[in-house]
């Protein structure tokens, strides 16, 4: 079973160019360090200031395992930096959830 680490972000609409370099950034490291990335959404139409961003881990021992390698990792550490020197994310939540089973997209199967 595997959890989801949701995270909300309410963000500047003047600085999506920045939000969209953060994310990318987060495209490689994410699964570096051992998290896999589900997707980072940004505005597309309607609320222009909520993005997000979703993580799944096997457990939440894992999750806390991930955290652990985040703090210790230069690029990591580099794109936290990032957002705060360019103050593009306004307010940040994360949630945890699981996956109702019969409800998941399948990849591939369709």
């Amino acid at each position: 079973m595997y959890m989801t680490c949701f995270i909300e972000y309410e963000i500047d609409p003047s600085k999506l160019a920045q939000f969209n370099q953060y994310s990318k950034n987060w495209g490689e490291i994410i699964p570096r360090l051992g998290g896999e990335l589900i997707g980072y959404f940004m505005p597309y139409e309607g609320d222009n200031k909520r993005a997000y961003g979703l993580i799944a881990f096997a457990s939440l021992a894992e999750y806390e395992a991930y955290r652990q390698r985040l703090r210790a990792d230069e690029q990591a550490q580099a794109n936290f930096e990032f957002a705060l020197r360019e103050s593009f994310i306004l307010h940040e939540r994360r949630y945890f959830l699981s996956g109702v089973e019969s409800t998941l997209k399948q990849i591939g199967a369709m």
